[in-house]
């Protein structure tokens, strides 16, 4: 399943004059009434509240992302640059003749890499997902592990300051629990993601305006 290949939106050329514009500026020119910075100061909150651990993830995904939550998907660091997400072979996850649904793969696919992405930029960036692409090999028995590799290394892009698509490489492999055995490939995804500065993003709503 494919959507529309990422690529980088047109008004997007401007991001690296925007990105050059003290933040100060920009807060001075999106600054609102106290209930708009009330509004601000909440989100912010929350958002790094989402990515400190595990279980505020799951407290957030149960509000805002119930199919994460009830799905059961948590990540975990492998190494500095390749991280997995384990989907628990639970009955919401399984179809009719009891392997793991297409659709709770696919699907997973994105949430996991949008934890990743998140989880490295923090709660001042959106993440968004541009492009999935994933490739069934073989029917999933039990628990599927995504191993993610990004592409780019996302703490460079990072020190731009400017919007930027990162695109992430997924195996999904079917977790075995044997002593000796290796995990069997059950699928492999492709996914791009477009981060951006929440704070350019308010200020284009506010030249908007």
């Amino acid at each position: 399943m494919s959507t529309v290949p990422a690529q980088r939106p047109a008004e997007l050329d401007a991001s690296s004059a925007e990105a050059s514009i003290p933040k100060a500026s920009m807060r001075t020119e999106i600054s609102g009434g106290w209930l708009s910075r009330w509004y601000d100061a909440i989100e912010a909150f929350v958002s790094r509240l989402s990515v400190r651990d595990n279980f505020w993830q799951r407290v957030c995904s149960l509000i805002w992302l119930p199919y994460a939550f009830f799905s059961g998907i948590k990540i975990k660091a492998i190494n500095a640059d390749t991280y997995a997400a384990i989907l628990p072979f639970r009955r919401f996850n399984r179809n009719w003749y009891r392997a793991m649904a297409g659709g709770a793969l696919l699907a997973n696919s994105e949430i996991a890499g949008g934890m990743y992405v998140f989880g490295i930029c923090g709660g001042d960036y959106t993440v968004v997902c541009k492009h999935l692409e994933y490739t069934f090999l073989r029917p999933c028995f039990g628990p599927a592990v995504y191993k993610m590799t990004p592409r780019q290394s996302v703490h460079q892009l990072l020190q731009s300051g400017e919007e930027f698509n990162v695109t992430l490489d997924l195996e999904i492999s079917q977790q075995v629990s044997k002593p000796g055995v290796r995990d069997k490939r059950v699928g492999r995804c492709e996914a791009t993601f477009h981060v951006a500065p929440k704070i350019m993003q308010k200020m284009k709503q506010a030249r908007k305006k």
